[in-house]
């Protein structure tokens, strides 16, 4: 969850086109981790290459998720943090936003592993 200096915090709206199977839907940058680099690399790189943002300082760890799918078991980390610069969007997004936790949380239709982080935060 990145965070600017006015204290709003970066939504992004999936693209539908890219990813037909998981739909448009508005969440926070994120992407899994490259083998062989630390976690908080691995954070920045996705940040970089999502929004076109640098992240600023340390992130800290908000939330865990278990996220079960046959055969798979993908654990969800979810991190705050401040960014800095200009959005640039990758093609894996159409949209963005930078809104108050309040205001994302009536944000529709959003991920739900993001509602159930905001319900834990608010």
């Amino acid at each position: 969850m990145l965070k600017n200096k006015d204290g709003k915090y970066l939504v992004m709206l999936r693209s539908a086109e890219k990813y037909p199977e998981a739909g448009a839907k508005w969440e926070i940058a994120g992407g899994r981790i490259d083998p062989g680099t630390v976690l908080f690399e691995n954070l920045k790189r996705e940040v970089l290459e999502e929004t076109g943002l640098q992240l600023t300082g340390e992130a800290k760890l908000i939330d865990a998720q278990d996220i079960l799918k046959p055969n798979k078991h993908i654990v969800r980390l979810t991190y705050s943090g401040f960014a800095d610069g200009e959005v640039k969007l990758s093609d894996e997004h159409t949209n963005f936003q930078w809104l108050l936790l309040e205001e994302i949380k009536k944000l529709k239709p959003i991920d739900q592993f993001l509602k159930d982080t905001l319900i834990k935060l608010i």
